[in-house]
């Protein structure tokens, strides 16, 4: 004859315990004594001993039940054998009917309901749904079988709570104490909140809840390319002892210049940032001082001009460089410029094409920038910023005014190589070439 095994009474006030773990399954064989279950009530664990030689014929609740005192939790019989209906715990008759209150619910290892932790989908919708989550890092102090339940029930946690039980063993007074008192999020905005996102006062589901739409975008974890240009660009300011100087040069001849190349399918390219880094170049050859790196106290001019240049790419910014730039001229310097930033948005790029820059330009004047303050690329000692063309009033020699394109440079330099006015003198070498474009870079 079968015989039922019931959630033992383990103490005076104790109505209920949670079934933690079955050691043995449905069909194992077990021996009198044989430890079929492990439970817990609000102050110690136990274990569920088998009353009989035989079968285990079924179990009638899952790891993670609250089960009250005296329910059977399971029978055991010989191979083969039915189980009468009142071997079953008493209404509803089986698992498949219980309650949902009665029902499991994930939890994670000290009881907080799982969908608090993220778990299980955003249930946006759920009037009852209530999660508070824990601060990042905050320890979760264990739960007892009925605070369990009902933090299953209510789809609730606090921050931090010391319960008033044993231990600091939280109790289902302590989650009742602090019940309605705390703002209702969804699942999912739950755990975008134990993660860090800011929690507002209300949110826009039903009846206030918070949903994970109230808390925004959430956090992306940046690429290993983004961290590594925040590591060199840190790097570059805590390094140097960096100052810009801004300036300007009249472009009414680069503006001719560009539509007359425009004009000729072989230079229709060609851009305006071409153009200024072909005069920058010619003006790096008059002030050798500027095409230099500083490293470990040593200066190192060179007479080689390795022009990199500032590329956006989905990946983050690359800075390409175009060897011994001073030998081409602007058609070859405008089509190895155009090479390397096709290869840079692709991801082709070679490592070799990356590094050896002596000096670095960054045009943000197609973007509309009038002036903007560009970072050094250690150990480069100086960077120039192309800005935007705009109308500025300029006074004749009679003493009118008129107004003429204007095309805008930033440069910024290292001050423990470059003083003030050399670099002043170098924007009137790059302004000069820039001003007698129309000469000097038809070619």
């Amino acid at each position: 004859m079968a015989t039922t095994v019931q959630m033992p009474k383990l103490g005076n006030t104790v109505e209920e315990c949670l079934l933690t773990a079955w050691l043995k399954h449905k069909g194992d064989a077990v021996a009198a004594g044989d430890i079929l279950a492990e439970v817990e009530t609000d102050k110690a664990s136990f274990e569920v001993p088998a009353p009989a030689d035989g079968i285990v014929l079924d179990t009638f609740f899952d790891e993670g039940a609250v089960v009250p005192v005296f329910t059977s939790i399971c029978v055991i019989g010989a191979a083969g054998e039915t189980i009468d209906e009142t071997l079953t715990p008493g209404p509803p008759p089986a698992v498949d009917s219980l309650t949902a209150s009665a029902r499991p619910r994930p939890t994670d290892s000290a009881g907080w309901p799982a969908q608090a932790l993220g778990q299980v989908p955003d249930i946006e919708a759920r009037p009852a749904g209530t999660v508070i989550p824990a601060r990042p890092g905050a320890g979760r102090a264990a739960l007892s079988p009925r605070a369990r339940r009902f933090a299953r029930e209510h789809d609730f946690m606090p921050p931090e709570v010391t319960g008033s039980g044993p231990g600091g063993r939280v109790v289902e007074a302590d989650l009742r104490a602090l019940f309605g008192t705390l703002p209702r999020l969804s699942e999912a905005a739950g755990a975008r909140a134990s993660e860090g996102a800011v929690v507002p006062p209300d949110g826009s589901g039903i009846g206030g809840m918070i949903r994970a739409a109230d808390l925004g975008a959430p956090a992306a974890r940046i690429s290993a390319v983004r961290q590594r240009i925040a590591e060199r660009l840190r790097d570059s300011l805590g390094s140097t002892a960096q100052y810009t100087l801004n300036s300007s040069a009249n472009a009414g001849g680069l503006l001719a210049v560009r539509r007359a190349l425009k004009s000729d399918p072989q230079t229709a390219g060609i851009t305006i940032g071409d153009l200024v880094i072909f005069c920058t170049i010619r003006a790096l050859g008059q002030a050798p001082g500027l095409n230099a790196e500083f490293t470990g106290g040593i200066l190192c001019q060179h007479s080689a001009i390795h022009l990199a240049f500032a590329c956006d790419t989905d990946r983050g910014l690359m800075v390409p460089v175009v060897r011994d730039s001073q030998r081409l001229s602007l058609a070859e310097l405008s089509l190895r410029m155009r090479e390397l930033a096709e290869q840079a948005a692709a991801g082709t790029i070679g490592p070799d094409d990356l590094t050896g820059g002596t000096f670095t330009v960054s045009n943000l004047g197609s973007l509309g920038i009038e002036s903007f303050t560009p970072v050094l690329n250690p150990p480069q000692v100086a960077i120039l910023g192309i800005d935007t063309i705009g109308l500025k009033p300029v006074r004749k020699p009679d003493g009118n005014i008129e107004f003429i394109d204007s095309i805008g440079l930033s440069l910024t330099v290292d001050h423990q190589i470059i003083d003030g006015v050399p670099a002043a003198r170098f924007l009137n070498v790059v302004r000069h070439e820039i001003e007698n474009a129309p000469q000097l870079c038809t070619t």
